[in-house]
């Protein structure tokens, strides 16, 4: 063969030859892998995000249970300290505040919390003639505690939502 001959013949060189490792396909596997590792990151994201809304949501749960042990003292003293002898429930909220029976004002609460599950003021109130015998939260959701409660908290055993923890008389039907 002649020099001019060899000169226009092409050369083929292989990937894996002159130290090239540059093989077809490899941008594919790393593009793979890359895919693997987002999917395990998000899998565990998603379940540090989920371990972290129960949480919260527990968290709610005992602050009800507080605020609603508060408005239950509230009722409660509000209803035994009456001046008079003649014992009645608070008509509103606002008087367990700033009991007016007396010459010097008694305060039954300290101040009328908001609803930590709904984080609104409003509560729902049961009534006997008027008046408050106890209170209880708005939310519809399913509480997380089911049993184990203490106290004159024993009556929320299975309560299929929050509305159904009423602070106060829980004989009292809605």
């Amino acid at each position: 063969m002649s020099k001019a001959a060899r000169k226009a013949t092409p050369v083929t060189v292989h990937p894996m030859q002159n130290g090239n490792c540059s093989v077809a396909g490899e941008g594919g596997f790393t593009y793979l892998g890359l895919l693997l590792v987002i999917a395990i990151a998000g899998i565990g994201l998603s379940a540090t995000g989920m371990t972290w809304h129960n949480k919260i949501r527990s968290e709610k749960e005992k602050e009800l249970l507080f605020v609603g042990g508060q408005f239950r003292k509230a009722i409660n003293s509000y209803y035994e300290s009456a001046p008079s002898g003649v014992n009645v429930y608070p008509a509103t909220l606002e008087d367990m505040l700033l009991d007016r029976r007396y010459p010097v004002i008694k305060r039954h609460l300290r101040k009328i919390y908001q609803d930590p599950v709904t984080g609104s003021p409003e509560w729902g109130l049961v009534k006997q003639q008027g008046r408050i015998v106890g209170i209880y939260s708005l939310s519809t959701s399913e509480p997380i505690k089911l049993a184990g409660f203490s106290g004159d908290d024993q009556a929320f055993k299975g309560a299929t939502s929050y509305r159904k923890w009423i602070f106060g008389q829980e004989a009292t039907a809605r």
